[in-house]
């Protein structure tokens, strides 16, 4: 009969977030049976009470034992002799005095990676799977939190006091819905014949969209080629009743991401696009623009999809005069196809990266995501963080450090049409919700419950007031 290797970890486990169940699966891919130990409350004196925290450790699907420590992971450590003891990856660095312990009855310590391993797999499968086409409330969070939906509800009503600038990169999504027609009996190629055509306002310009029909006056500042789709672009932020100022390069096209899509899924995607700077003309006509509107500004969101827009010239006098003013300002900065840096964007309220984008950023692949988020709130001094894991949902870090550092919240939705655009609607309704005084919890909810109802359909559509209370009704 093989001898199960045991496995060990230790911690206080407060909130359980993504990075422990990736700690947690690492460990228990690493032998056989895993044992997990809870600082009692005693070493733990100012978390979650240590009877939650074990139920919530007990659920995990990788754990086949948890206990309340009451001595130190040392004295356990000596008196059991686990095979195997795993700890996280910024440990390895660090002094591990169970090592010599370990090493006495010839097991092993071992240290985490910080692998990406986030996907929408989860939330498609929900899709087919699913009976429920309503949004899934976090009600854990909601209950540990004390949110209270008539307050969110009070909450988004305020939007409509605000005024807001928001300055990114224009792109025009187009979807070209194709019927499948088989496989080239000439060469291995797909063959789809085009049914339908469908164009969207997308980048920056579906963040302002959605700050206006959310119900706040917004002004947009971007760039656009001298082409049709700009006036695509123009005619529709102003049947909005946004004000814009898109300012005409004749050196690139409007950006036009373009979707060949059959059977609700994604076949291929073209990108027609330039990435270079904007000329200095285009820059200083710009931050005469910002100079002249700046005194009426309660919110200034930046859009980043490093297409050239946001030069290290106009990103830090936006954010000068910002900071002068004592405006709230928020950035996302998008890495898929191409390259951005969340770190460039100073002394921010709100930063929204993807895991990917503050691992980039920070040229870190190892680190776990509380670590990842320390180092980017030291480099960049953003006040908050919000890390999305695409169907994992959003990490939370408070960087004021007031009662909990993080938390997670799972995705909320449970019908994945089209991730696109996620992103831009938690960025535009957290930001606003915490200019009107929300609470950092209460933002990132409203964030993630606007997200989920974005994902919920195909293209980007602005969200309206309307349909965020309804779902809180």
């Amino acid at each position: 009969m093989k001898i199960k290797k045991t496995i060990f970890v230790s911690g206080d486990f407060n909130i359980l977030h993504p990075g422990h169940l990736r700690l947690l699966k690492f460990a228990k891919e690493s032998g056989d049976y895993l044992v997990v130990g809870l600082n009692s409350d005693d070493i733990n004196s100012k978390g979650i009470h240590q009877d939650i925290r074990l139920e919530s450790i007990k659920a995990t699907s990788y754990v086949d034992e948890a206990f309340i420590l009451e001595s130190t992971p040392l004295e356990y450590i000596k008196i059991n002799k686990p095979d195997i003891v795993v700890k996280g990856k910024e440990h390895e660095s660090q002094e591990n005095p169970e090592l010599e312990i370990i090493s006495s009855y010839s097991g092993k310590l071992l240290f985490s990676s910080g692998e990406i391993a986030f996907s929408s797999m989860d939330l498609l499968e929900r899709e087919f799977f699913s009976f429920n086409n309503k949004l899934q409330h976090g009600y854990e969070y909601i209950s540990r939190h004390k949110l209270e939906f008539q307050n969110l509800k009070e909450i988004i009503n305020k939007f409509s006091n605000l005024n807001i600038l928001v300055i990114g990169d224009t792109i025009v999504d187009e979807y070209i819905t194709c019927e499948p027609l088989g496989m080239s009996q000439e060469d291995p190629t797909i063959v789809v014949s085009p049914l339908a055509t469908n164009k969207f306002i997308g980048g920056g310009a579906i963040v302002a969209s959605h700050a206006r029909t959310m119900g706040a006056n917004v002004e947009f500042i971007s760039v656009v080629g001298d082409d049709e789709n700009k006036n695509y672009v123009q005619q529709g932020l102003e049947n909005l009743g946004i004000k814009t100022a898109l300012f005409c390069d004749c050196t690139r096209p409007t950006t036009l991401k373009q979707r060949f899509r059959a059977n609700g899924k994604t076949l291929l995607r073209v990108n027609h696009l330039k990435q270079h700077s904007i000329n200095k003309d285009i820059e200083n006509e710009i931050l005469k623009n910002v100079k002249e509107s700046i005194d009426k500004i309660d919110l200034i969101l930046f859009s980043d999809f490093s297409y050239g827009l946001l030069t290290n010239k106009i990103i830090k006098s936006i954010s000068k005069l910002g900071g002068e003013k004592n405006i709230f300002m928020v950035a996302d900065s998008q890495s898929s196809s191409q390259v951005g840096d969340i770190s460039k964007f100073k002394n921010m309220t709100l930063v929204t990266p993807t895991e990917r984008e503050i691992r980039l950023s920070l040229n870190d692949f190892e680190s776990g995501l509380v670590v990842l988020s320390e180092k980017l709130a030291k480099k960049s001094k953003a006040k908050y963080i919000f890390t999305t894991l695409g169907a994992e949902g959003i990490m939370i870090y408070n960087n004021p450090k007031d009662k909990l550092l993080t938390d997670n919240i799972k995705a909320l939705g449970n019908i994945v049409k089209d991730v696109s655009g996620a992103g831009d609607s938690l960025l535009a309704c957290s930001a606003m919700a915490l200019s009107v005084g929300a609470t950092i919890w209460q933002s990132a909810y409203l964030g993630s419950l606007v997200a989920a109802i974005q994902v919920s359909r195909v293209g980007n559509i602005p969200i309206k007031k309307e349909e965020i209370i309804k779902e809180l009704e």
